[in-house]
């Protein structure tokens, strides 16, 4: 039995495939998180809402470090992330979905370790490819199964809104290799990393970014072009949670931490 989460991002507030699941507030040192726990195709599953139940808690508000602590603490070993973003590529247009493999960080004031007491110490985990690649293999071939539009690279650049960028942001973005722009996977992918769990990121693209635009962004947009992908994104996630084909990839994200004793809850 594969342990699996789904972190939906806008839009993504509980497909109807995770219908009778239990909804349970897990405690953690860093506050309660709200999980729905069930079973899908003979996998565990949990969902968490990212934003919050009625998209009430803006991205730099997110209690990143409680959905991880307890995903982590109900046994969860791999995490699928959706994320709605704005594109910097031309290539990458609206209702495409991309399959990051690289990050970008520009937030500004967000708590981004789990290692930042004397009780727990120092620790510098090894981020070099930000997405496990086991993880992104799965994604990807379930994606060649379908007629979405996908890319299987990408660069999200992540800020700290809630404000969307400047034209200026986005030019410099572009020059330094970002693809796509977007608020929250940035530190949620860090700590899943420090607590040892394989996590991929699957975006959809919902409007070209500012200053590309030919209109003001709004948050509408965003939300509208969802409803527009969330079918697709169902079935991705339906498809990926039933997903025991062979992987010819291997990542060390289970013992990550393993210099400095592994992750301990």
């Amino acid at each position: 039995m594969r342990k699996i989460a789904i972190i939906g991002g806008t839009g993504i507030y509980g497909p109807e495939a995770l219908s009778g699941f239990e909804s349970r507030i897990v405690q953690t040192p860093y506050g309660p998180a709200l999980c729905n726990i069930g079973e899908m195709s003979g996998n565990m599953v949990v969902f968490i809402t990212r934003h919050g139940v009625g998209h009430k808690t803006p991205p730099h508000k997110v209690n990143y470090r409680a959905n991880i602590w307890a995903l982590k603490s109900l046994g969860i070993e791999e995490i699928f992330a959706t994320t709605a973003v704005g594109s910097l590529n031309p290539e990458m247009k609206a209702g495409h979905f991309v399959v990051c493999d690289q990050v970008l960080d520009f937030t500004k004031s967000r708590i981004n370790t789990f290692y930042d007491t004397p009780e727990r110490g120092v620790a510098h985990v090894d981020f070099t490819y930000p997405y496990c690649p086991v993880l992104r293999e799965k994604v990807i071939n379930c994606l060649k199964n379908t007629d979405i539009v996908f890319h299987e690279h990408g660069t999200y650049v992540c800020t700290e809104g809630p404000r969307f960028e400047t034209a200026a942001e986005i030019k410099m973005f572009a020059q330094l290799g970002g693809d796509l722009v977007g608020m929250t996977n940035i530190p949620e992918s860090l700590l899943a990393r420090e607590a040892e769990m394989c996590y991929t990121n699957c975006s959809i693209v919902t409007n070209m970014a500012a200053g590309i635009s030919p209109t003001p962004l709004s948050h509408s947009e965003v939300v509208e072009e969802m409803q527009r992908s969330i079918v697709n994104m169902e079935k991705l996630i339906s498809a990926f949670i039933a997903y025991d084909g062979l992987v010819h990839t291997e990542c060390g994200c289970h013992s990550c931490m393993a210099e400095f004793g592994g992750f301990k809850l």
